[in-house]
């Protein structure tokens, strides 16, 4: 399914095919394939690298954080699924693929629906978590509850989806041509784009007047814990408005295509623009925010620069431990650590008093400690 730009541009003479999946065709083979590939392979580590950094950061385990992670696995179903649908594309040899379109729109649709919903859901509970004190934040905003709105968020996102897509209700991103009612696209647009906008945006303002009034106060004497999730408030803050910045234009372009044809270039070009937001919202969190950045830090040191095994020994006896324990180190800088031996499945069955025993002869036998293996 190509488009020719001809059609749509006065003035234009050259014949340039625009396709959803697979680009424009001025671009060669392999330069939209490594375009492609690349986008899908960075913002995929980066999504990754967002959702363990919520994992293993001892600073980021808030309950509230859920919703973090819940945009970061909507950003990696386009990285991980959008894009690489049309890297097989263009390795396939093949111009276009309309079922292929199809499910990439399908599946854009949902994770935008589920990415406007957390952010308003991630203001909300900032606005809380800031603004509440703690006897007023923690019985509202449970883990169960917070879970069971991440759940709701997917459910209510995936019905509407379904339905515009089975009973063509809104715009065909693979053919442009509008489907439906005006006054349909109109209430659409007020309940899932202008009013999530407007209430996220008055949660942020009013969370920083807030904080701004308490910090004026003299005798006001913030705790280190207030003060990083101010920090994180304002990254989330940023993620929302770069948001903005790359679906707004697309979402113009998509409200205007429904009274008058578009150029096929500028659209589709917008809609990757758009795509393109899932790549790098994740590493807005590490530029901005140090405890982001510090697990992405250690993530990246683990994965990447742990290339060989270091052995080493340590300088002191320890003889309450046997001296063919393994000590692997998992995460540099998380204090995580493994012990195992087969020592310890033959002294399981033996009396305390052996046991002391037996590491007292060994620690003496091994005045240099055990040995210590680092992955």
């Amino acid at each position: 399914m190509g488009f020719n730009s001809t059609d749509y541009s006065a003035g234009v003479g050259t014949e340039t095919i625009i396709s959803p999946v697979t680009l424009s065709s001025d671009w060669s083979r392999v330069a939209r394939l490594l375009l492609v590939v690349g986008l899908a392979v960075i913002g995929s580590v980066g999504n990754v690298y967002m959702v363990s950094a919520g994992m293993i950061e001892e600073h980021l385990k808030k309950k509230g954080n859920i919703l973090l992670v819940n945009t970061a696995l909507a950003d990696l179903l386009i990285t991980g699924l959008v894009m690489p649908a049309s890297a097989t594309v263009i390795l396939a040899g093949l111009h276009d693929s309309p079922p292929v379109c199809t499910f990439q729109w399908f599946l854009a649709s949902l994770c935008w629906l589920v990415t406007v919903l957390t952010i308003l859901a991630t203001a909300i509970e900032n606005y809380a978590r800031i603004c509440f004190s703690a006897d007023s934040y923690a019985p509202a905003f449970t883990s169960t509850r917070i879970t069971i709105a991440v759940l709701a968020i997917w459910l209510l996102s995936g019905c509407a989806v379904t339905a515009q897509v089975t009973y063509n209700l809104g715009p065909d991103y693979c053919t442009r041509k509008f489907s439906g009612t005006f006054s349909y696209q109109v209430t659409v647009a007020i309940l899932f784009v202008i009013l999530p906008t407007i209430l996220t945006s008055g949660f942020y303002l009013r969370t920083t007047l807030h904080v701004r009034q308490t910090k004026s106060d003299p005798s006001f004497k913030p705790p280190i814990t207030f003060s990083w999730d101010y920090s994180l408030m304002k990254t989330n803050f940023y993620s929302f408005i770069v948001f903005l910045i790359f679906w707004l234009p697309f979402g113009v372009i998509l409200g205007i295509g429904n009274i008058q044809k578009i150029n096929p270039r500028t659209f589709y070009n917008l809609a990757w623009l758009a795509l393109s937001k899932s790549c790098i919202n994740n590493f807005l969190y590490c530029i901005t925010n140090r405890h982001f950045r510090n697990a992405y830090v250690n993530l990246f040191h683990y994965c990447c620069c742990k290339t060989t095994v270091a052995f080493s020994r340590r300088s002191r006896a320890e003889p309450s431990r046997p001296t063919g324990d393994v000590r692997v180190h998992i995460i540099p800088g998380y204090n995580m650590y493994s012990y195992t031996s087969p020592q310890r499945a033959r002294e399981t069955g033996k009396t305390s008093a052996g046991k002391r025993s037996t590491g007292t002869a060994r620690g003496a036998g091994r005045s240099n400690g055990r040995d210590v293996y680092q992955l």
